[in-house]
């Protein structure tokens, strides 16, 4: 049984947009004049805690840890109200997906999102029907980079460590994968790109076109 492990942000869905917006609206809620933009793109996958830093050193402000953990509900709660306005799918996944389901493989989706937010935004985005697994980060007491979070996703899909392969986008997926010893895909379309090449993953993946061929070259039927 062959599994292909998925990150969502970043590597499925183009979500920083959104991201950037719930924590702008936290920004407002403050009175500050900080605003993120396009050009925030790689920091909006580093997480809600992440963007808000940013926006308040943007604002010549510490970043207290303290300000930082309360801002951090009302940016969920933003973004939870808004999670869909502007996210949007990248090129070529949901024909790839249906390929490789097609093929055979078990798809599920190993994410540092929280569990219900991936619930929510893969419904909205049609794109729940190809993943009979998803797992969070707070589904676990781990999360990434910990290789459990990975092979918990494997073992629910009632799949095989030894031939599944983690697709992602940032340090972090690349190494839960190494952690976990497995194969790691790495995509080039997204905002951390350069970082992605510098990594030297397993594979890098250009286009979701160029997917089913890469999977088939690491984990041959």
């Amino acid at each position: 049984m062959r599994s292909a492990i998925f990150d969502l942000d970043g590597t499925l869905v183009d979500t920083s947009a959104d991201l950037m917006a719930a924590a702008n609206a936290v920004f407002a809620d403050w009175g500050l004049a900080a605003r993120l933009g396009p050009e925030d793109a790689v920091t909006a996958f580093g997480g809600g805690r992440a963007m808000l830093r940013a926006g308040l050193a943007r604002a010549g402000l510490s970043a207290d840890e303290t300000r930082v953990d309360a801002g951090f509900a009302p940016f969920v709660a933003h973004y939870r109200a808004k999670i869909d306005r502007f996210s949007t799918v990248y090129e070529g996944v949901e024909d790839t997906l249906a390929s490789l389901q097609a093929q055979g493989w078990k798809l599920g989706i190993c994410t540092n999102k929280p569990q219900d937010l991936a619930d929510m935004l893969l419904g909205r985005l049609k794109l729940a029907r190809f993943f009979p697994v998803v797992i969070g980060a707070d589904a676990l007491a781990v999360r990434k980079p910990h290789p459990l979070h990975l092979t918990e996703t494997i073992s629910r899909l009632g799949g095989d460590a030894r031939r599944a392969v983690l697709v992602g986008d940032t340090v972090t997926d690349y190494d839960t994968a190494k952690a976990a010893n497995l194969p790691s895909i790495l995509v080039t379309f997204g905002p951390n790109a350069a970082a992605c090449r510098a990594l030297n993953p397993t594979a890098l993946l250009e286009s979701y076109a160029d997917l089913p061929p890469i999977l088939e070259r690491l984990v041959p039927a």
